[in-house]
């Protein structure tokens, strides 16, 4: 990744390499590293903390463009001090969020990332899969001739039997779906946080080439 402005992690699809690199911003983190001992002695296990670590060493102090969903997603991701997770295991903060939301962005016991406070709503199996997202947006959003966005029960009736869901995003409560000329991106994410099924939306970028739909 030398060739590219912002140095991003290996392991993601050329199209989010070049979504990260051009377009985002790489800044400080926390330094978690430091705090190492402070948190053993606070009872938080070792293996937590190796978590925590790799998570900054991947992403730590990455700033990208706004998403169009969770009122843009975090600002940057920066780690904070591991806690329990309402569902077992630890959990800790992705980063700051860009707007006031009722949730903070979390990376779960298992590394997902999605939606948190007293609930857990796990968007996307990894933060990988939530900036593959957020780069196949910005490319589908460029290159559609048409975008379609449908909410509440509308979602339910959109006919998905001939697509396949697009394996980079490891989508959990969010997926994207693709066609032979389309693709769909469908958040459950608020949905299911609030309990709210009117919530869920889905984007369908239509008119796309090969190109659109796999560069």
């Amino acid at each position: 990744m030398d060739d590219y402005p912002t140095r991003v992690p290996d392991g993601l699809s050329r199209r989010a390499q070049y979504f990260a690199s051009i377009h985002g911003l790489r800044l400080e983190s926390l330094g978690a590293e430091q705090y190492r001992g402070d948190w053993s002695e606070r009872g938080i296990p070792e293996a937590v903390v190796d978590r925590v670590v790799a998570f900054e060493e991947r992403w730590g102090g990455v700033v990208l463009p706004p998403a169009p969903t969770y009122n843009g997603g975090p600002a940057r991701f920066c780690p904070d001090t591991p806690e329990r997770a309402p569902a077992g295991g630890w959990w800790f903060w992705a980063g700051d969020q860009r707007a006031a939301v009722p949730y903070s962005f979390m990376i779960g016991p298992r590394g997902e990332f999605g939606l948190g406070t007293s609930r857990w709503v796990p968007l996307h199996a990894s933060v990988d899969g939530w900036v593959e997202s957020v780069a196949l947006t910005h490319h589908a959003a460029m290159w559609a001739k048409q975008i379609t966005k449908v909410a509440g029960d509308d979602v339910d009736a959109l006919e998905l039997g001939s697509y396949e869901p697009v394996p980079e995003v490891e989508g959990l409560a969010d997926q994207w779906w693709r066609g032979t000329d389309s693709l769909i991106a469908v958040h459950t994410g608020q949905a299911e946080f609030f309990s709210r099924p009117d919530y869920r939306t889905a984007v369908i970028y239509s008119g796309l080439d090969h190109w659109g739909l796999h560069g």
